[in-house]
């Protein structure tokens, strides 16, 4: 198999405003055609990285190289990226049409060639037949699907979105988020995507960068950043996870963990915890049962509903042991009848399964 190109390698990056170090000795490699997420809370940097790479800001240090060209001081209307933006960004004044081939024109393309290339973009993005409206007769979700047109109609060979898909309602966003992902793999095209939205940053990337405090701290693929996630921030930032503080030895070249909570677990890992390491387990990996102590390889709890959160398809339950210790699960609400059952102030059996555990580092 032939191993991809790196679309963007960034070295030893660094962007201060102030006494705020924005971006803090960050290096990536993003490879070709991958639909990359650096995904973080506000503040932290990501939005930076973005107008490094597209030449809006210049690094205080580091190196930015695009397709094997170092572009670090490489004005922006060279550089071979364009970039969405959360605000849209359309010139009110034109319509559909107008906005798309703005750049176009700018490049001096003829006319025939441009009228082919808008019609194709504006299929793609599902758009034809809306050539003539302006920006203000046009949905949130029809604006943003101008603009993104408008940012690859000149083929781009990255494209940059800086949140682009946070000012559209829940229903809409879902919607462009699977766009998105369909436009990028007709294309073909490396799209790098800053978010602070989990949900977003796993349903539609093939590799997410997390990002805190102006560092990267760990990149995986969405599914193993999720699953296998080594930083305790990672894995709260990513969705719920229950915490099991403890200590760990090795009994007969196995790992055990001694966990406040439950006692001794034997991982049945020949694996090390990393110094001040930490255990973790998603709220869906639990399940009620009422027999968790006949099971091998799982953990059993026993504990009183304290708390239970409706979302329509799951509910989130809180159950608190003997010890005070409390612990989060995700129940399917599979059955109308089976609701009736989640009482506050019942008491609930549980348990895991010791492969479900995640092992983290502070």
């Amino acid at each position: 198999m032939t191993e991809k190109k790196t679309s963007i390698e960034l070295k030893k990056l660094n962007k201060s405003f102030g006494d705020i170090d924005a971006v803090n000795d960050v290096s990536l490699k993003i490879t070709e055609s991958d639909f990359f997420t650096i995904l973080g809370p506000s503040g932290c940097g990501k939005s930076t990285i973005l107008r490094l790479i597209a030449g809006l800001e210049v690094q205080d240090s580091g190196s930015i190289i695009i397709n094997n060209r170092d572009c670090s001081f490489v004005p922006a209307n060279e550089r071979p990226v364009n970039m969405v933006f959360q605000s849209y960004a359309l010139f009110p004044h034109l319509n559909v049409s107008e906005n798309i081939e703005f750049g176009l024109k700018l490049k001096k393309i003829s006319g025939k060639d441009i009228k082919i290339r808008v019609e194709e973009i504006l299929e793609l993005v599902k758009m034809d037949g809306y050539e003539f409206k302006l920006p203000s007769e046009l949905s949130g979700g029809q604006r943003q699907r101008v603009a993104l047109a408008r940012a690859i109609v000149n083929k781009p060979q990255i494209l940059l979105l800086d949140e682009p898909l946070s000012a559209l309602d829940a229903n809409l966003r879902m919607e462009m988020q699977q766009e998105l992902v369909n436009i990028q793999r007709n294309l073909k095209m490396t799209f790098m995507l800053v978010t602070h939205d989990q949900d977003e940053a796993l349903s539609i990337s093939s590799k997410i960068a997390i990002m805190e405090n102006g560092k990267i701290i760990e990149t995986n693929t969405a599914t193993n950043i999720y699953e296998y996630p080594s930083k305790k921030f990672s894995a709260e930032f990513l969705g719920r996870i229950n915490i099991i503080d403890g200590t760990s030895s090795v009994i007969d070249n196995k790992m055990i963990f001694n966990s406040y909570a439950f006692g001794k677990i034997n991982l049945k890992r020949n694996i090390k915890l990393p110094k001040n390491g930490l255990l973790g387990i998603r709220p869906e990996k639990i399940i009620i049962d009422t027999e968790t102590n006949k099971h091998r390889n799982r953990v059993g709890m026993n504990g009183v509903i304290t708390n239970w959160t409706y979302y329509g398809d799951i509910s989130y339950i809180t159950i608190e042991l003997k010890n005070k210790t409390k612990f989060y699960i995700n129940v399917q609400n599979i059955h109308r009848n089976s609701l009736q059952e989640l009482n506050l102030g019942k008491k609930l059996s549980a348990s895991f399964d010791i492969n479900d555990l995640i092992i983290l580092e502070k």
